[in-house]
């Protein structure tokens, strides 16, 4: 039997879909950033500034050095007794909001230990996501219930994901949005998720994390002159394509699986349009959870 070959005109459907949300992508930031408040416009200018500050800085005191510098930073952050313990505990700290840093610091991880840094980078994002759960659950528990009430985009996720339980949830977790921060106070905030499946949803989260050691691991041997001294031109060459393509594959994966789990949310056979659709759109505003915004009843 001849495999069935996908419909053209479904397929053609698809790609509209996607470069109509490419399309209106700067609207939807544009209308974020006139949402900030002052101090979020201030603040959104300010790392502006700060990123402009950084590439001049680069560019004048050129890319070799600067990466000669981060290299020997690592080194030594490598041999400290307990700098392990340090980035470890700093990969769980921002696993709380509104910190960010998760991806940086898992990279850091493999740029100053190689690939053992997966050993630190992994058991540490584990315990850092259970903490926070553990904590919003603990003190939001009647800002989380009041929010569900209120908000029907919420209350429409929180009824799938409890029916469709932890193969959704791994849908979920391993797509990159949302963000690592905001998963987990995503999943914090649905009532129905049990920790056992939060944590074990969290454990398919590790590939993508190698990763990021393992792109940290070889942007640390381009970074040492030493090291590149010593490189002839194929290896520099080869180093810097598994670099270009363990990045490539992150973005691509990464894109992948995210309109993947937004196309099996929409299509949930058990529950209404609106209700998927209400779902999806939960998932996508995921600043929208009840830790993340006041709370109209103030409770």
């Amino acid at each position: 039997m001849s495999p069935q070959l996908e419909d053209p005109q479904a397929e053609g459907s698809r790609l509209k879909s996607y470069l109509a949300v490419l399309k209106a992508l700067p609207g939807a930031a544009f209308r974020r950033y006139k949402g900030l408040p002052l101090y979020g416009k201030v603040l959104f200018w300010l790392w502006i500034l700060f990123e402009i500050a950084l590439l001049t800085a680069l560019i004048v005191i050129t890319p070799s050095r600067v990466a000669q510098f981060l290299y020997d930073k690592a080194e030594k952050l490598a041999q400290l007794p307990l700098g392990w313990l340090v980035v470890g505990s700093l990969v769980a700290l921002v696993s709380f909001p509104p910190l960010h840093g998760h991806t940086t610091l898992t990279t850091v991880c493999g740029f100053a230990w190689g690939l053992k840094g997966f050993l630190i980078a992994a058991p540490a994002s584990l315990i850092g996501a259970g903490l926070t759960f553990c904590i919003l659950r603990l003190f939001f528990h009647r800002r989380l219930r009041a929010l569900s009430k209120s908000n029907e985009n919420w209350t429409a996720l929180e009824e799938v994901v409890g029916a469709k339980g932890l193969p959704l949830m791994i849908l979920i977790r391993a797509s990159p949005f949302p963000p690592w921060v905001y998963s987990n106070v995503l999943f914090a905030s649905i009532g129905s998720v049990a920790l056992w499946q939060f944590l074990v949803s969290t454990c398919f989260v590790f590939p993508k994390i190698f990763l990021q050691v393992f792109i940290g691991w070889k942007i640390a041997a381009l970074s040492d002159g030493e090291q590149r001294n010593k490189m002839d031109t194929q290896t520099k060459v080869l180093n810097g394509l598994l670099i270009g393509t363990g990045i490539g594959f992150a973005i691509l994966a990464s894109w992948w699986v995210y309109t993947s789990v937004q196309n099996h949310i929409r299509k949930l056979p058990d529950f209404s349009p609106e209700t998927d659709e209400l779902a999806a759109e939960a998932l996508e505003d995921t600043e929208e959870t009840p830790f993340l915004t006041s709370n109209p009843d103030n409770v």
